[in-house]
């Protein structure tokens, strides 16, 4: 013994999961034949004393158990491949990874493969139904930030997208990140998962960890695809002769008594203005990486450029990314880590105005002929889109570099001090140029045109936003007997600054290269200069404990303080516990055949928000304002705001119960979730007597609530050598009210036309619809005569009379009439996703849908000043109410806008084909003489259909961002529409 002793030698390593190169903490590592052994910390990280020509063991539930000859080695890496799937996956979770296992919160993984396989520009688009309880909401438009709800929606004011981790670099924004870099994402839903984020996560967390190169050679990835983007589901507006008819009819009838548009002024001209401003979109996307390493340095690079030209003439989004992911082993104790990317954006923006215009534009003129554009003012119309589009240039460039550079130190077996600075600096360049055009046929327009910008106008924008954060954490695991646990406790810090500065200059030449606020006309400049700081401060701690693999436990506790608040309101506090039972480890299920893996949770966190401007909670005072007193002018201060200074956090406790099984030789999986969670303290505005100058204020004085149960099944099983296949599917129930909003009034949406349309109130969930109930068209006198609606004329819609002041029926229609019908907020929403591979072949799809939600037809119903010659859609001029076509659903014709009714709420149930890809993988023996890995050409489609009963573009409403959007969801006015992608892919490795 004392010989072997001798000769032992210190062998150390890391040890990763195969599909993902994550660490994998607590591994077991045992010199074969003894009982001498250690675990991974951690960082998946091992040191062990063993003989020279010893054999380590490596033993891990859930993954091949693998034994490593020494041979005189004093560095050993290793990657272990699961054996039960996804049971056993490793999850990043805050500041850490766990195996799943031993997971006691809700938490949900992508793997990258999956989001790459999608031409889609975010990764949050490539995760629609895939995680249950997560809604994304996306635009066809390139660049645009989607929308994403964990569980509901849990504020009305202050922000409810979720907290991205990229790295361990904190943001909320991730339109940065290259797909093809992303290893996985994670997806921390309930609070004990999350809390120890604290104060940015009561909205959920969805952590990104992007590839790192493995000890090993060289390997060179080619991922590239191209294709085409067109338009889906455009509305089918009146053509000329529907047009004519349907206004004529309108004014002759119901107006003045003439036809506003003779026979003789139909030309022929049939313009479809959807089709003006609209095109068959090119996109594509192309990827190289080189990735390696050896005992010392572990390296990724890649390199990505993406193009996508937009379907709106004009619009197009150019990305080029860099990232360089390093680990440095300076010594068997110390690693430097390093993980930087670079990214520029170039955005020629998209013409939202262009989509309302193109929706009321007569086809009765022509859009353009040669170079002259057609005169919709002629028509007393709206502005010509096609000419807005090409006089106005709008432009957006986008510089930011996104970094974590990290120092990791192991003094003794099992203790992992780390140091983490993260990085992003985001810097902007915003061009807009309005070009200067007359109204005669001279220049551009048609003779008798008043459409037109006689001067021309410059704005400049530069946005400069810097954000560090520095993390100090120190870990340390231990195991012993059938005892394990993971203690972690840290101090962050966090900084951000933003600095915005506007110019803007009239008569500026059209010359590109003169475009400088300085070459404009005098008099005419006009610069801004506005910014914001706030800085965080958290100390944080968790024990994870596990006995025996069997009973689970992990505890958090987050302290936060924030800048965003007054002196007294600064500090939150977000304990977290969660347990879990595997019922399947235990003594009396060891006989049982059916399940492999049987657990039970249970968890309880509370979190928080701080999602608003860092200045709301003092008042800012405006100086040198001019106030007159015994006759003379005096310079004084005045306060335009009354603000509140007890702002204090929105404070969100969440209750979760989870049962995770699976059975049948791990070939059927499943995760079954209910969750409560309730926000108080959170923001709203609270109406103010006129005399205190202002009519409302902010402050803490609603409760929200939300309630749902999640469910997800997969299956997945291999027919011989050749056949695998897998589906899986998902299926969520969310509950959202507002509770309790505490003498606060309200909340009123923004306008449609001249009407409110949703009103978020107590016991109602946010934004749902304030209307009155259209019950169908009147058909004769008779019915007017007997209605609420005296003026009435036939063909009319009817409005039910609900009650008056005194909330009984009162015989006539107003605001006392309205009642709440439903919300864009979703009852269910579901995803199926599947895969069949058959030797080299392979098929994917998905579907994602939802049901249960509404929707306001703001673009029918808003109608614009010149109401008597907007277009209508070709539905409403067909199916119209006349004499001789008596609808019950469509009203006659009519010249001015309808009130704000049921008439416009549609369903927003769909169920959408999300991807559909076909790949090929040519075989290993056939590529080996040309020294090539991997070679998988495909072919994809991207949104290929989607039932729906809505009539619009999409049932997928992006709401313009901002502190009310909340409040004005499912609103439909100047949406992008929809695009289905068709494209062709290589996969190529070396």
């Amino acid at each position: 013994m004392n010989t072997a002793f001798a000769q032992n030698i210190n062998v150390q390593g890391t040890v990763t999961d195969a599909a993902d190169n994550l660490p994998l903490p607590g591994v077991s590592v045992i010199l074969k034949g003894t009982k001498t052994g250690t675990l991974t910390d951690a960082s998946g990280k091992y040191v062990i004393s063993a003989p020279a020509t010893g054999t380590l063991v490596f033993t891990y539930i859930g993954y091949t158990i693998q034994e490593i000859p020494v041979n005189n080695r004093t560095a050993i890496n290793l990657s272990l491949s699961s054996s039960s799937q996804e049971l056993d996956a490793v999850v990043v979770v805050g500041y850490g990874t766990q195996r799943r296992s031993d997971l006691t919160g809700s938490v949900a993984s992508v793997k990258g493969a999956d989001i790459a396989r999608q031409s889609v520009q975010t990764p949050t688009q490539a995760i629609q139904g895939k995680v249950a309880g997560v809604q994304v909401i996306a635009s066809g438009e390139p660049n645009s930030l989607p929308t994403v709800r964990l569980r509901g929606t849990g504020s009305t004011l202050s922000g409810s997208n979720p907290l991205y981790v990229v790295d361990g670099v904190l943001t909320d924004d991730i339109r940065n990140i290259n797909n093809a870099d992303i290893v996985t994402m994670d997806v921390l839903k309930d609070a004990s998962a999350t809390a120890i984020y604290g104060m940015r996560a009561a909205n959920g967390v969805i952590i990104i960890t992007t590839k790192k190169g493995a000890n090993g050679p060289n390997k060179i990835s080619y991922d590239a695809n191209i294709g085409v983007r067109q338009a889906t589901n455009l509305v089918d507006m009146a053509g000329a002769n529907q047009y004519a008819g349907y206004l004529n009819e309108a004014n002759k009838f119901y107006g003045s008594g003439t036809d506003l548009i003779p026979a003789s002024s139909l030309t022929g001209t049939n313009t479809d203005w959807y089709d003006a401003i609209l095109r068959t979109a090119l996109q594509q996307n192309h990827n190289l990486s080189l990735s390696g390493g050896s005992e010392k340095i572990n390296y990724f690079l890649s390199a990505g450029l993406l193009s996508d030209e937009g379907i709106q003439t004009g619009n197009k989004y150019d990305r080029f990314t860099l990232r360089s992911n390093n680990d440095y082993i300076l010594s068997s104790k110390l690693k430097l880590s390093s993980l930087v990317s670079y990214t520029r954006g170039d955005a020629r923006g998209a013409n939202f105005g262009a989509f309302s215009d193109s929706y009321r534009a007569a086809p009765t003129v022509a859009a353009k002929s040669g170079d002259l554009y057609g005169n919709t003012s002629l028509a007393g119309n709206v502005a010509n889109p096609l000419l807005n589009i090409d006089k106005n240039y709008n432009r957006a460039v986008n510089n930011r570099v996104q970094g974590n550079f990290a120092l990791e130190y192991k003094p003794i077996n099992g203790l992992t001090l780390k140091s983490a600075m993260g990085v992003d600096l985001d810097y902007l360049k915003s061009t807009g140029y309005a070009y200067q055009y007359l109204n005669d046929a001279s220049t551009f327009l048609v003779a008798g045109g008043n459409q037109s910008q006689p001067n021309s106008r410059l704005s400049l924008t530069k946005n400069d936003a810097a954000r560090w954060i520095w993390d100090n954490t120190a870990t340390y695991t231990k195991a012993f007997d059938k005892h394990n646990f993971t203690i972690l406790g840290g101090i962050t810090a966090e900084q951000f600054k933003f600095n915005s500065l506007v110019g803007t200059a009239r008569d500026i030449a059209p010359n590109q290269d003169q475009w400088y606020l300085s070459s404009g006309s005098g008099g005419s400049q006009s610069v801004g200069n506005s910014g914001d700081k706030y800085t965080r401060n958290s100390y944080l701690t968790r024990l994870n404990y596990g006995y025996d693999n069997r009973y689970l436990l992990t505890a958090s506790f987050r302290a936060d303080g924030t800048s965003k608040y007054g002196a007294d309101n600064r500090w939150g506090y977000f304990p977290s516990a969660g347990v879990a039972w595997n019922i399947s480890n235990e003594s009396f299920m060891k006989e049982q055949t059916v399940f492999n893996n049987l657990k039970l949770r249970g968890s309880f966190g509370r979190v928080g928000n701080d999602n608003i401007a860092s200045s709301l909670f003092y008042s800012i005072a405006r100086q040198n304002i001019p106030y007159y007193f015994n006759g003379q002018v005096f310079q004084g201060i005045a306060f335009d705001e009354v603000t509140d200074p007890n702002l204090k956090w929105e404070i969100t406790d969440e209750y979760d119960a989870g049962l995770d099984f699976a059975l049948l030789a791990n070939r059927l999986t499943g995760t079954l979730d209910y969750y409560r969670k309730k926000t108080n303290n959170s923001l709203i505005y609270v109406g103010l007597p006129g005399i205190l100058g202002d009519t409302q204020y902010l402050t803490n004085a609603a409760s929200i609530s939300n309630k749902g149960i999640e469910f997800s099944l997969g299956w997945a099983d291999q027919i011989g050598d050749d056949w695998k296949y897998g589906f899986s599917g998902n299926i969520a129930h969310n509950k959202n009210l507002v509770e309790g909003l505490n003498g606060g009034q309200p909340l009123v949406g923004d306008l449609v036309g001249n009407f409110a349309v949703t009103r978020t109130d107590n016991s109602r969930p946010i934004g749902s619809y304030f209307l009155l109930e259209n019950t169908g068209v009147f058909q004769n006198q008779a019915q007017i005569d007997a209605s609420a609606q005296k003026d009435a004329r036939a063909g009319d819609l009817i409005y039910k009379d609900i009650s008056g002041p005194a909330g009984v029926p009162d015989g006539k229609i107003d605001n006392y009439d309205r009642a709440y019908f439903g919300s864009y907020q979703p009852k269910l929403t579901y995803g199926f996703n599947g895969n069949v591979g058959y030797k080299g072949l392979d098929l994917n799809f998905g579907f994602y849908g939802t049901a249960g939600s509404k929707i306001y037809n703001g673009k029918k119903a808003a109608r614009g000043t010149n109401q008597l010659t907007d277009n209508i859609e070709a539905s409403v001029a067909k199916d119209r109410w006349t004499p001789n076509n008596p609808s019950s659903t469509v009203p006659r014709a009519t010249a001015g806008a309808l009130q704000a009714s049921t008439y416009f709420l549609e369903k927003g149930d769909f169920l959408r084909l999300n991807n559909l890809t076909l790949g090929y993988t040519l075989p290993t023996a056939m590529l080996a003489k040309a020294k090539i890995s991997n070679l998988r050409l495909y072919v994809t489609g991207q949104n290929l259909f989607t039932l729906t009963g809505y009539s619009g573009f999409t049932p997928e409403i992006l709401t313009a961002a901002g502190d009310r959007a909340n409040l004005n969801q499912g609103v439909d006015v100047n949406t992008y529409p929809s695009t289905r992608t068709f494209a062709f892919g290589i996969n190529l490795g070396f």
